[in-house]
């Protein structure tokens, strides 16, 4: 009869943080097989004195590290989808292009942060929360960042302008309230 683990974590989530961390690091190093990753862990269990009990399965690390690879190959996609946008769009998008590119990446986002919600056997990790929102944070500086460089050169082309009016008003014998009103205008000042 197996046990109710419904509302526990697995045995990967109650390991100790630096025990999971290492955990985390070799699955991510590739050049161990998971026999020698679970040896390792094992080891690490033993050494902190955790019981017999708390020790990796086979079976659990495999579940583990299936997990964390379907994770990483999403993540991974991810990644290169971005990067093939970036480098189609080149390093500094900007207007509509620039603002789709903050907008696919902020849906990404949200679909990476929908899936970790979603798996009941393994919850997002800490790691995960902080990345997600460094990912968000920096989004939002990068759209007020947009925001900021079009508004800038949406005033700079109406200064430009307004000077370029000026000269021409000039030349056509406006008087220099009109010239005035006409530069006011087209800096949209009231």
């Amino acid at each position: 009869m197996s046990k109710a683990t419904r509302g526990r974590g697995s045995k990967v989530e109650q390991l100790p943080d630096e025990v999971k961390t290492f955990l985390d690091s070799l699955l991510r190093d590739r050049q161990f097989t998971q026999q020698e990753i679970l040896d390792e862990v094992n080891k690490q269990i033993d050494a902190l004195g955790l019981s017999e009990d708390e020790k990796l399965s086979r079976s659990g690390l495999n579940r583990y590290a299936s997990k964390m690879e379907a994770i990483g190959k999403r993540m991974r996609e991810t990644n290169a989808i971005a990067d093939a946008w970036v480098n189609r769009l080149g390093d500094k998008p900007t207007g509509q292009v620039g603002n789709l590119l903050i907008q696919m990446t902020r849906s990404m986002a949200f679909d990476i942060a929908l899936a970790a919600q979603e798996n009941e056997d393994e919850p997002a990790s800490l790691g995960m929360l902080k990345e997600l929102a460094l990912t968000i944070q920096r989004l939002e500086k990068a759209s007020m960042d947009s925001l900021k460089r079009e508004k800038e050169i949406r005033k700079a082309f109406a200064e430009e302008a307004a000077a370029k009016a000026e000269t021409v008003a000039k030349q056509a014998g406006l008087t220099a309230r009109a010239v005035q009103t006409i530069k006011n205008e087209i800096l949209g000042i009231a």
